[in-house]
């Protein structure tokens, strides 16, 4: 089942997002095999991060929650919120 994760970084949290970036790429790395999409939402700028956006393919809500909190983001408090949400690919057709 695909699921939406929509992270709202803190204000201010952007260094927080530079120190552990490596330690959340490769846990992006070791879960691959459930990625749908994963990459940074960005600011009205169009340069500054401003949270996560992450498509995850996994047996159900609890495996999609369970990720989210193992995600080093979110164990180093980055997210002001984090919203999870069912969703069904449509385009483009597989």
């Amino acid at each position: 089942m695909l699921f939406a994760l929509v992270c709202t970084d803190k204000p201010g949290a952007v260094e927080v997002r530079k120190d552990n970036r490596p330690r959340h790429l490769r846990f992006l790395e070791r879960h691959s095999d459930q990625l749908v999409y994963a990459g940074p939402l960005i600011g009205e700028d169009g340069d500054t991060p401003a949270g996560s956006l992450i498509i995850l393919d996994v047996p159900d809500r609890t495996a999609a929650e369970a990720f989210a909190q193992q995600d080093p983001y979110a164990e180093a408090g980055l997210f002001q919120s984090v919203s999870i949400k069912p969703t069904r690919r449509v385009y483009p057709k597989l």
